[in-house]
């Protein structure tokens, strides 16, 4: 059983193949890539492989980019840190998930339903994931965003939020009247929950919304560098496995 693994968290990658191979002595794990962009090229021509797991959140996006970029023949099993209601669609299909950190028994029932039900001959599944992308294009996002006020408890709307952004392990909004307010979440939360056409994440520490990028400049290595109409502490360069995605995020 030939076996890809997109994550790109390295011990993440490290750990889950460390389990396969413990799990079942005939996987081959053939491959490990840890973004979009890295996949869609791996991807063309569409290679001999018989499993793919793909972690949602990589490097420069989410893994979803990727079918719709290229097709994906083989059946896919999603890994992820965030249970939230959208991974129910992962479901459908025989598409199966697995919540990190992954246990031993679960990625063991994954990969004997993949031999019961694909071993044979494998489908091609592009159509099902392109349809279950089209369902979470369509899904509710957040409209509001829940704030700390010392004991007290409120929320901001998504729509007033010009960008969010980590200062430590502490995460923060900023309104378009430059109040800040303290999350109850982090920035890896906060770019799956809130609408992917209205919000981007630029880098490790920072989400803006589209409406508050004033101007976008080129910048040293291929990079590009934000003006925001609204001054910030948090570093506004576009990290440069993430400038691609910016690119196609602006021009939607």
């Amino acid at each position: 059983m030939r076996v890809i693994i997109i994550e790109d968290e390295t011990p993440a990658a490290n750990r889950l193949n460390k389990l396969l191979l413990a799990t079942n002595s005939e996987i081959e794990v053939v491959c490990r890539l840890d973004s979009v962009e890295s996949a869609v090229k791996y991807f063309q021509p569409a290679p001999a492989i018989d499993l793919v797991f793909m972690d949602i959140q990589l490097a420069d996006g989410l893994c979803f980019d990727i079918f719709n970029q290229v097709k994906i023949k083989p059946p896919v099993i999603f890994t992820t840190a965030f249970d939230q209601y959208t991974l129910k669609a992962f479901k459908v299909n025989s598409i199966d998930y697995l919540l990190k950190p992954i246990d031993e028994n679960e990625l063991r029932n994954a990969v004997e339903k993949y031999r019961l039900l694909f071993d044979k001959k494998a489908p091609d599944f592009s159509e099902k994931i392109l349809k279950l992308v089209e369902e979470m294009n369509t899904a509710k996002y957040k409209e509001r965003l829940l704030i700390k006020r010392g004991q007290q408890l409120s929320y901001l709307k998504t729509a007033s939020t010009a960008f969010c952004y980590a200062d430590g392990k502490l995460c923060y909004a900023v309104d378009f009247d430059n109040n800040k307010y303290l999350l109850d979440c982090n920035l890896s939360q906060l770019e799956v929950q809130l609408h992917p056409t209205q919000f981007y994440r630029i880098n490790r520490n920072l989400l803006v919304n589209i409406e508050v990028v004033k101007k976008v400049h080129t910048w040293l290595g291929g990079r590009l560098k934000l003006e925001l109409s609204l001054q910030t502490n948090a570093e506004t360069i576009v990290s440069r496995e993430r400038v691609n995605g910016f690119k196609e995020w602006l021009g939607q």
